[in-house]
C-alpha cells in the first residue's frame, strides 16, 4: 500500500479535496457525492440510480458518445455506482491525463443536461437490469431482505427502483434531483496517485472551484425498530435461498469493528469461518455459505445467506442457529481472538493492495468521518478489542429474537 500520509483541503464553494500520495503511474479519482436510494421520496424509487446513469447521457457541451470516449480513447476507464447513500462517479487513467480526467469528472456532476431524448432509451437499459437481478436469486434476496428489514423508511427502497416509478421519470425529475443533491458542499473529490499535490489544488480549484447554489437537503431520518418477521416466498426454484438477520451498527458507532471481527469469524471469507466449515465442509449441504455486514450513516445491516436443497434446509437453519448462539454464550478465549484478529487484519492489509478499493475507500470515509485512518490505526482498534465486548456485541445483533428471515424457494 501507497503511503497512508494524505492531505486535504476545502474549496471556497465548499467542497472537500483529499489527496493520497502514490508512486504507481496509474491515477484513480473521482466524486463522492452525499446522496442515494435513502434519499428518495416514496414515488421516487430509483432516482438516484436513474440520475447516476443519465449523467453519462450529455452535457452543455458533450453528447453520449463524447463521453464514452473521452476516457476510453486514452487507454481510461469511467465508471460510477450508487448505493443506498452514495453516489460515486470516478476515473482510473495515466498520470499524464488527470487534469482530462477532473475535467470531464466536472462536467458530468456540474453540467448534466439529462436529455429527454435519452430517458426512454435509459428507461429500458434500466429496467433490463431489474430484470437481470429478478433472474438472480441470491441478488434478489438481498434487496428484498433490507426491504423488509427496514419497512417504512426510504431505506428499504430497492436502489434500482421499481417499473412503475420509473415510467413516471423525465429530465425535469432528474434534473431537480441533481439540483438538490450534486452541489459542492454535498461532495468530497478524491485522488490517488503521483500528481503533485499542489497540483490536484489547483485542477480542483480551475474545474470544481465553481460556486453553486445549494438547495437545503431533507434530514435523513433514522430508520424505525420494527418487529422481526420471517417469510416465505414460492418461486418454484430447484433451491431454497435464505438470508436471515437483523439490524447493525451505523458507520459513526464504535461497535461496529468488534461485529466486523464477529462476522469474520461467523461467515467471512476465509474458507475457515464457522458457517462455511458447518454447513460445506462437514456436512456437504451448501455450496455458498457467508455472512456480511453493511454499515449505513445511522444504522446497519447483518445478514447470513446460504443456498441449499428444499430437504436440507430446516438442518442448515438449525445448524445456523447454534452458530450463532455459540458466539452469544461462549467467549472466545485469548488464543482464539488472537487468531481471529490476525486473520482479518491479513485480509484487511491484502484487500487495500487494491488500489481501486483504496481510492473508494478513501472517498467514502471522508465523506462520512471527514478523515481517512492509515492501515495501522485501524489494527489498533481490532488489536484493542477483547473478549468480553465481543460477547456483548454478539448477545445484541446475534439475538434470536431480534432476527429477520427470508427464503425463497
Amino acid at each position: 500500500m501507497a503511503a497512508s500520509v494524505y492531505s486535504s483541503v476545502t474549496l471556497s464553494n465548499g467542497l472537500r479535496v483529499v489527496y493520497l500520495p502514490s508512486d504507481s503511474p496509474v491515477t484513480y479519482c473521482g466524486l463522492v457525492i452525499n446522496t442515494g436510494t435513502r434519499d428518495e421520496q416514496s414515488y421516487q424509487s430509483g432516482l438516484a440510480h436513474f440520475v447516476e446513469h443519465m449523467l453519462f447521457k450529455g452535457t452543455e457541451k458533450r453528447k453520449s458518445w463524447h463521453i464514452l470516449n473521452r476516457m476510453e480513447s486514452v487507454g481510461g476507464e469511467l465508471n460510477a455506482y450508487t448505493t443506498k447513500e452514495e453516489t460515486f462517479l470516478y476515473t482510473a487513467c495515466l498520470s499524464d491525463d488527470t487534469e482530462r480526467a477532473v475535467e470531464l469528472l466536472s462536467d458530468l456532476a456540474f453540467h448534466s443536461q439529462f436529455p429527454e431524448s435519452e430517458i426512454d432509451k435509459e428507461r429500458e437499459v434500466v429496467l433490463d437490469e431489474i430484470h437481470s437481478y429478478e433472474d438472480n436469486p441470491s441478488e434478489a434476496l438481498f434487496d428484498e431482505f433490507e426491504n423488509i428489514l427496514f419497512k417504512g423508511s426510504p431505506m428499504g427502497h430497492l436502489i434500482l427502483g421499481e417499473e412503475t416509478s420509473l415510467r413516471t421519470f423525465t429530465s425535469a425529475t432528474c434534473r431537480t434531483f441533481a439540483d438538490a443533491f450534486y452541489h459542492p458542499e454535498n461532495m468530497v473529490f478524491f485522488f490517488y496517485g503521483k500528481t503533485p499535490w499542489t497540483k490536484i489544488i489547483r485542477l480542483a480549484e480551475k474545474y470544481l472551484g465553481e460556486k453553486r447554489n445549494s438547495s437545503s437537503i431533507a434530514k435523513r431520518i433514522r430508520p424505525e425498530w420494527i418487529v422481526p418477521v420471517q417469510k416465505k416466498v414460492d418461486k418454484d426454484l430447484h433451491q431454497s435461498h435464505v438470508m436471515l438477520g437483523s439490524r447493525g451498527y451505523g458507520l459513526h458507532d464504535d461497535n461496529r469493528i468488534g461485529l466486523y471481527l464477529l462476522n469474520n469469524i461467523l461467515g467471512g471469507p476465509g474458507m475457515n469461518s464457522r458457517l462455511n466449515v458447518v454447513l460445506r465442509e462437514k456436512q456437504g449441504l451448501v455450496y455458498t455459505v457467508d455472512s456480511t455486514i453493511t454499515s449505513y450513516s445511522d444504522t446497519g445491516v447483518f445478514a447470513v445467506y446460504f443456498g441449499c436443497d428444499h430437504e436440507s434446509l430446516d438442518k442448515c437453519l438449525r445448524l445456523t442457529y447454534k452458530e450463532l448462539k455459540r458466539l452469544r454464550d461462549k467467549a472466545l478465549t485469548s488464543s482464539g481472538l488472537h487468531a481471529a484478529v490476525k486473520q482479518l487484519k491479513g485480509q484487511m492489509g491484502i484487500s487495500s493492495d487494491h488500489r481501486e478499493n483504496v481510492a473508494l475507500a478513501l472517498g467514502k470515509s471522508f465523506l462520512h468521518y471527514n478523515r481517512y485512518d492509515s492501515l495501522p490505526e485501524v489494527y489498533e482498534k481490532i488489536d484493542a478489542l477483547t473478549a468480553n465486548q465481543l460477547l456483548e456485541i454478539a448477545n445484541e445483533v446475534f439475538d434470536e429474537s431480534k432476527l429477520f428471515s427470508l427464503i425463497f424457494e
